[in-house]
Protein backbone atom coordinates (compact mmCIF):
# COMPACT_ATOMS: atom_id res chain seq x y z
CA UNK A 1 0.00 0.00 0.00
CA UNK A 2 3.02 2.76 0.02
CA UNK A 3 2.88 3.44 3.77
CA UNK A 4 4.84 1.35 5.53
CA UNK A 5 6.96 4.29 6.13
CA UNK A 6 6.97 8.25 5.71
CA UNK A 7 9.15 11.24 5.20
CA UNK A 8 9.38 14.19 7.64
CA UNK A 9 12.21 17.03 8.27
CA UNK A 10 14.91 16.50 10.90
CA UNK A 11 17.19 18.49 12.50
CA UNK A 12 20.35 16.65 12.83
CA UNK A 13 23.11 17.48 14.98
CA UNK A 14 26.86 15.65 14.45
CA UNK A 15 29.89 17.03 16.25
CA UNK A 16 28.72 20.55 16.44
CA UNK A 17 27.43 20.40 12.92
CA UNK A 18 23.35 20.93 12.52
CA UNK A 19 21.64 20.74 9.03
CA UNK A 20 18.52 19.89 7.83
CA UNK A 21 17.20 17.11 5.79
CA UNK A 22 14.57 14.50 5.62
CA UNK A 23 14.33 11.25 7.67
CA UNK A 24 12.65 8.04 6.84
CA UNK A 25 10.33 6.91 9.53
CA UNK A 26 7.91 3.74 10.01
CA UNK A 27 4.54 4.79 9.05
CA UNK A 28 2.16 4.28 12.63
CA UNK A 29 -1.59 4.33 11.91
CA UNK A 30 -4.87 2.79 13.65
CA UNK A 31 -6.34 -0.51 12.81
CA UNK A 32 -10.55 -1.10 13.81
CA UNK A 33 -11.03 -4.77 13.73
CA UNK A 34 -14.23 -4.99 12.75
CA UNK A 35 -16.01 -8.85 13.25
CA UNK A 36 -19.45 -9.37 10.69
CA UNK A 37 -19.80 -5.67 10.91
CA UNK A 38 -19.41 -4.55 14.46
CA UNK A 39 -16.44 -3.22 15.83
CA UNK A 40 -13.86 -5.74 18.19
CA UNK A 41 -10.79 -3.71 18.83
CA UNK A 42 -8.42 -1.08 17.40
CA UNK A 43 -4.57 -1.54 17.49
CA UNK A 44 -1.77 1.04 16.52
CA UNK A 45 -0.05 -0.96 13.45
CA UNK A 46 2.48 -0.61 10.65
CA UNK A 47 0.35 -0.56 7.36
CA UNK A 48 0.24 -3.75 5.49
CA UNK A 49 -0.22 -7.72 5.98
CA UNK A 50 -3.56 -5.86 7.80
CA UNK A 51 -5.23 -9.13 7.26
CA UNK A 52 -3.06 -11.36 8.06
CA UNK A 53 -3.17 -9.01 11.49
CA UNK A 54 -7.02 -9.51 11.55
CA UNK A 55 -7.16 -13.05 11.66
CA UNK A 56 -3.76 -13.64 14.21
CA UNK A 57 -5.04 -11.32 16.66
CA UNK A 58 -8.98 -13.28 16.51
CA UNK A 59 -6.50 -16.77 16.81
CA UNK A 60 -5.62 -15.10 19.93
CA UNK A 61 -8.43 -14.24 21.43
CA UNK A 62 -10.25 -18.02 20.69
CA UNK A 63 -12.31 -16.81 18.11
CA UNK A 64 -10.50 -18.21 14.92
CA UNK A 65 -8.69 -21.62 15.08
CA UNK A 66 -8.65 -23.37 10.97
CA UNK A 67 -8.67 -21.70 7.80
CA UNK A 68 -12.29 -22.91 7.53
CA UNK A 69 -13.23 -20.85 9.96
CA UNK A 70 -13.03 -17.78 7.90
CA UNK A 71 -15.40 -16.90 5.68
CA UNK A 72 -13.40 -13.19 4.04
CA UNK A 73 -11.87 -10.25 4.97
CA UNK A 74 -12.17 -6.97 3.40
CA UNK A 75 -11.46 -3.98 4.03
CA UNK A 76 -14.21 -1.37 4.92
CA UNK A 77 -15.42 1.56 2.48
CA UNK A 78 -13.16 4.58 3.81
CA UNK A 79 -14.13 7.44 6.09
CA UNK A 80 -12.58 10.54 4.16
CA UNK A 81 -14.13 13.76 3.40
CA UNK A 82 -13.36 12.84 -0.41
CA UNK A 83 -14.66 9.43 0.36
CA UNK A 84 -11.48 7.13 -0.47
CA UNK A 85 -10.76 4.54 1.29
CA UNK A 86 -8.21 5.11 4.11
CA UNK A 87 -7.26 1.18 4.17
CA UNK A 88 -7.61 1.48 8.75
CA UNK A 89 -10.79 -0.46 8.98
CA UNK A 90 -11.08 -4.10 8.10
CA UNK A 91 -14.05 -6.49 8.50
CA UNK A 92 -13.88 -10.42 9.28
CA UNK A 93 -16.43 -12.05 8.50
CA UNK A 94 -16.97 -15.49 10.16
CA UNK A 95 -17.77 -18.78 8.46
CA UNK A 96 -21.72 -20.21 9.40
CA UNK A 97 -21.44 -21.87 12.48
CA UNK A 98 -18.18 -20.13 14.12
CA UNK A 99 -19.58 -17.94 17.68
CA UNK A 100 -19.29 -13.83 17.28
CA UNK A 101 -17.10 -12.81 20.21
CA UNK A 102 -18.40 -10.95 23.06
CA UNK A 103 -18.40 -7.10 21.45
CA UNK A 104 -19.77 -5.60 24.55
CA UNK A 105 -17.77 -2.16 25.33
CA UNK A 106 -16.12 -3.67 27.54
CA UNK A 107 -14.51 -6.37 25.22
CA UNK A 108 -14.11 -2.91 22.69
CA UNK A 109 -10.79 -2.44 23.43
CA UNK A 110 -8.06 -0.18 22.28
CA UNK A 111 -5.20 -2.92 22.13
CA UNK A 112 -1.25 -1.61 22.59
CA UNK A 113 2.17 -3.05 23.24
CA UNK A 114 1.54 -3.08 26.74
CA UNK A 115 -1.86 -4.53 26.73
CA UNK A 116 -3.19 -7.72 28.60
CA UNK A 117 -4.58 -9.18 31.57
CA UNK A 118 -3.02 -10.13 35.00
CA UNK A 119 -2.30 -12.40 36.89
CA UNK A 120 -4.37 -15.92 37.44
CA UNK A 121 -6.85 -15.01 35.29
CA UNK A 122 -5.05 -14.49 32.63
CA UNK A 123 -3.37 -18.04 32.66
CA UNK A 124 -6.84 -19.28 33.09
CA UNK A 125 -8.18 -17.48 30.22
CA UNK A 126 -5.37 -18.94 27.95
CA UNK A 127 -5.75 -22.41 29.18
CA UNK A 128 -9.54 -22.23 28.75
CA UNK A 129 -9.74 -20.94 24.89
CA UNK A 130 -6.74 -22.73 23.93
CA UNK A 131 -7.33 -24.67 20.94
CA UNK A 132 -4.29 -26.93 20.78
CA UNK A 133 -1.80 -27.70 23.12
CA UNK A 134 1.83 -26.48 23.12
CA UNK A 135 3.29 -29.53 20.82
CA UNK A 136 6.93 -30.76 19.40
CA UNK A 137 4.90 -32.15 16.79
CA UNK A 138 5.74 -35.71 15.63
CA UNK A 139 9.78 -35.23 16.63
CA UNK A 140 11.12 -34.10 19.38
CA UNK A 141 12.14 -30.13 19.14
CA UNK A 142 16.14 -30.03 20.79
CA UNK A 143 17.72 -26.71 20.25
CA UNK A 144 21.49 -26.04 20.71
CA UNK A 145 22.34 -23.08 21.91
CA UNK A 146 24.78 -23.07 19.25
CA UNK A 147 21.61 -22.36 16.69
CA UNK A 148 19.61 -20.32 19.22
CA UNK A 149 22.85 -17.88 18.36
CA UNK A 150 22.47 -17.58 15.33
CA UNK A 151 18.47 -16.73 15.17
CA UNK A 152 19.02 -13.22 15.97
CA UNK A 153 21.13 -12.05 13.54
CA UNK A 154 19.32 -14.21 10.45
CA UNK A 155 15.70 -11.62 12.09
CA UNK A 156 17.57 -8.69 11.61
CA UNK A 157 18.90 -9.47 8.10
CA UNK A 158 15.53 -9.79 6.89
CA UNK A 159 14.28 -6.83 8.49
CA UNK A 160 14.10 -4.96 5.27
CA UNK A 161 11.98 -2.13 6.63
CA UNK A 162 13.96 -1.75 9.72
CA UNK A 163 17.61 -1.11 7.62
CA UNK A 164 15.39 2.13 6.48
CA UNK A 165 13.71 3.29 9.49
CA UNK A 166 15.07 2.09 13.04
CA UNK A 167 11.79 1.53 14.00
CA UNK A 168 10.00 -1.51 13.90
CA UNK A 169 9.64 -4.58 15.82
CA UNK A 170 10.07 -7.75 14.33
CA UNK A 171 9.20 -11.68 14.50
CA UNK A 172 9.98 -14.65 12.53
CA UNK A 173 9.41 -18.03 12.90
CA UNK A 174 12.13 -21.17 12.39
CA UNK A 175 11.74 -25.08 12.06
CA UNK A 176 13.29 -26.74 15.26
CA UNK A 177 16.59 -27.16 12.55
CA UNK A 178 16.84 -23.64 12.07
CA UNK A 179 15.08 -23.12 9.07
CA UNK A 180 13.33 -19.41 8.31
CA UNK A 181 9.91 -19.84 7.68
CA UNK A 182 8.08 -16.24 7.71
CA UNK A 183 9.30 -12.80 9.36
CA UNK A 184 7.32 -9.95 9.94
CA UNK A 185 7.59 -6.38 10.80
CA UNK A 186 5.46 -3.73 12.98
CA UNK A 187 5.95 -1.12 14.77
CA UNK A 188 3.95 -2.76 17.43
CA UNK A 189 5.68 -6.46 19.02
CA UNK A 190 2.05 -7.87 19.52
CA UNK A 191 1.20 -6.85 15.70
CA UNK A 192 4.16 -8.80 14.42
CA UNK A 193 3.48 -11.59 15.90
CA UNK A 194 -0.18 -11.31 15.05
CA UNK A 195 0.89 -11.25 11.11
CA UNK A 196 2.78 -14.18 11.58
CA UNK A 197 0.12 -16.21 13.24
CA UNK A 198 -2.62 -14.68 10.97
CA UNK A 199 -0.79 -15.83 7.78
CA UNK A 200 -0.23 -19.69 9.15
CA UNK A 201 -4.20 -19.62 9.53
CA UNK A 202 -4.86 -18.02 6.44
CA UNK A 203 -2.52 -21.00 4.64
CA UNK A 204 -4.36 -23.76 6.98
CA UNK A 205 -0.72 -24.29 9.14
CA UNK A 206 -1.94 -23.82 12.37
CA UNK A 207 -0.89 -25.00 15.05
CA UNK A 208 2.70 -24.25 14.42
CA UNK A 209 3.78 -27.31 16.32
CA UNK A 210 7.61 -27.94 16.51
CA UNK A 211 8.55 -24.41 15.38
CA UNK A 212 10.61 -21.54 17.35
CA UNK A 213 8.88 -17.93 17.49
CA UNK A 214 11.71 -15.06 18.08
CA UNK A 215 10.77 -11.47 18.61
CA UNK A 216 13.54 -8.76 18.33
CA UNK A 217 12.26 -6.89 22.04
CA UNK A 218 11.22 -8.48 25.38
CA UNK A 219 9.04 -11.84 25.59
CA UNK A 220 5.54 -10.20 27.31
CA UNK A 221 2.59 -12.31 28.32
CA UNK A 222 1.26 -11.15 25.21
CA UNK A 223 3.33 -12.58 23.11
CA UNK A 224 3.98 -16.08 25.38
CA UNK A 225 -0.13 -15.76 25.08
CA UNK A 226 -0.06 -15.39 21.18
CA UNK A 227 2.60 -18.24 20.92
CA UNK A 228 0.80 -20.50 23.09
CA UNK A 229 -2.61 -20.10 21.41
CA UNK A 230 -0.80 -20.82 17.86
CA UNK A 231 0.73 -23.78 19.58
CA UNK A 232 4.28 -22.63 19.27
CA UNK A 233 6.49 -24.68 21.60
CA UNK A 234 9.34 -22.43 21.90
CA UNK A 235 8.96 -18.20 22.12
CA UNK A 236 12.90 -16.78 22.01
CA UNK A 237 13.49 -13.06 23.02
CA UNK A 238 16.69 -10.33 22.93
CA UNK A 239 15.45 -8.91 26.02
CA UNK A 240 13.56 -9.63 29.28
CA UNK A 241 10.76 -11.62 29.78
CA UNK A 242 7.98 -11.05 32.41
CA UNK A 243 7.23 -12.83 35.41
CA UNK A 244 3.48 -13.97 33.87
CA UNK A 245 5.07 -14.21 30.81
CA UNK A 246 7.67 -17.51 32.78
CA UNK A 247 4.71 -18.37 34.58
CA UNK A 248 2.55 -19.14 31.25
CA UNK A 249 5.59 -20.94 29.88
CA UNK A 250 5.32 -23.23 32.85
CA UNK A 251 1.76 -23.63 33.03
CA UNK A 252 1.74 -24.90 28.96
CA UNK A 253 4.83 -26.41 28.62
CA UNK A 254 6.40 -23.72 26.49
CA UNK A 255 10.04 -22.81 26.35
CA UNK A 256 11.22 -19.45 27.09
CA UNK A 257 14.65 -18.20 26.25
CA UNK A 258 15.46 -14.40 26.63
CA UNK A 259 18.31 -12.55 26.24
CA UNK A 260 19.04 -14.10 23.57
CA UNK A 261 22.39 -12.07 22.51
CA UNK A 262 25.34 -13.80 20.87
CA UNK A 263 26.46 -16.82 22.89
CA UNK A 264 24.39 -15.95 26.00
CA UNK A 265 20.73 -16.52 26.54
CA UNK A 266 18.72 -17.17 30.06
CA UNK A 267 16.21 -20.46 29.55
CA UNK A 268 13.52 -19.30 32.24
CA UNK A 269 10.94 -22.56 31.21
CA UNK A 270 11.22 -25.74 28.64
CA UNK A 271 14.79 -26.51 29.33
CA UNK A 272 13.88 -30.15 28.55
CA UNK A 273 14.28 -28.76 24.80
CA UNK A 274 17.20 -26.97 24.62
CA UNK A 275 20.82 -29.48 24.45
CA UNK A 276 22.95 -28.33 27.35
CA UNK A 277 27.01 -28.18 26.66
Amino acid sequence: MGRVTARRRVIRIRDGAVNTRPDTLVAEEPLEIRVNGKPLAITMRTPGDDFALAAGFLVSEGVLGRAEDLANIVYCAGAKDDGSNTYNVVDVRLAPGVPVPDVSLERNVYTTSSCGLCGKASLDAVRTTARWPVSDGPDPVRLSPALLATLPDRLRASQTVFDRTGGLHGAALFTAEGELLDVREDVGRHNAVDKLVGRALREGSLPLSGTVLLVSGRASFELAQKAAMAGIPVLAAVSAPSSLAVDLAVETGMTLVGFLRGSSMNVYAGEERIVMP
